[in-house]
């Protein structure tokens, strides 16, 4: 791969997973299923603007939960919330409907109910927790770095492993993620994870694991297969389970 097809990608990535203001830019005919390999970078880079916002609260004197509150809404500020709306529509499509069909309708609408409020608001609280406890704007970055990184890189494999549950949509637009891709991006979220040290490597690997074939289980079984909000509720559990192994090996 040459080093502007990997500048490529890394953007192209950026421009999806983030809301950050970039330069108007041309792919070509690369598709994001070619190019999420680098997902995992953008996390970083969701993980870099929280973590400057939790740095500078805490420099100004702002207690550790504020701090964390700030960081938080700075990296959903960041990806435009776009795995929480994963989130709340898997909760709210697997808890409401009865069949398959109604799964899917409910997932596609944009109104949220109670499963999906309920989803969010343990996912806010559980990331603000974790943050909190790690206190320390290095710690805070560090674990900010491995659960972005890292639970993006499911991301390919989940694609690469998991049918499309529809004929239309992201997931099925995305194109087919080829198993290289989705190696790459598991190395590159593995990398991230040494972030943690080798301990909490360990054991944030063999969380993900659990949840990322938990959760593949689980869309079989409600919907035959994976969506885009599949993806962003995937994020969301792997973020969550890296910050508290995170929480517990860094304090």
């Amino acid at each position: 791969m040459t080093p502007r097809r990997i500048a490529d990608d890394i953007a192209l990535c950026l421009v999806f997973f983030t809301r950050l203001p970039l330069p108007r830019l041309e792919f070509g005919a690369r598709t994001l299923a070619q190019a999420i390999w680098a997902a995992p970078l953008a996390g970083v880079a969701v993980a870099v603007a929280a973590s400057v916002v939790h740095a500078a609260a805490s420099a100004a004197g702002l207690s550790p939960e504020v701090a964390a509150a700030l960081a938080l809404a700075a990296a959903m500020l960041t990806t435009g919330c776009l795995h929480e709306d994963g989130l709340s529509d898997v909760a709210d499509g697997f808890g409401g409907g009865k069949t398959r069909e109604q799964k899917l309708d409910i997932m596609r609408d944009s109104r949220i109910g109670a499963y999906g409020a309920a989803a969010l608001m343990l996912s806010a609280l559980i990331r603000w927790s974790a943050l909190v406890q790690l206190g320390n704007p290095f710690f805070v970055f560090c674990g900010l770095a491995a659960a972005h990184a890292a639970s993006r890189a499911l991301l390919p494999a989940f694609m690469h492993l998991v049918p499309p549950a529809r004929q239309d949509g992201l997931a099925a637009g995305a194109g087919t993620v080829a198993a290289d891709t989705a190696m790459t991006a598991l190395a590159t979220g593995a990398v991230a994870l040494l972030a943690l040290g080798v301990s909490g490597l360990a054991a944030a690997a063999f969380l993900l694991a659990l949840v990322f074939y938990g959760f593949r289980a689980l869309c079989l079984r409600q919907i035959g297969g994976q969506t885009g909000d599949t993806l962003g509720a995937l994020q969301q559990l792997g973020e969550i389970a890296v910050l508290l192994v995170a929480a517990a090996i860094l304090t």
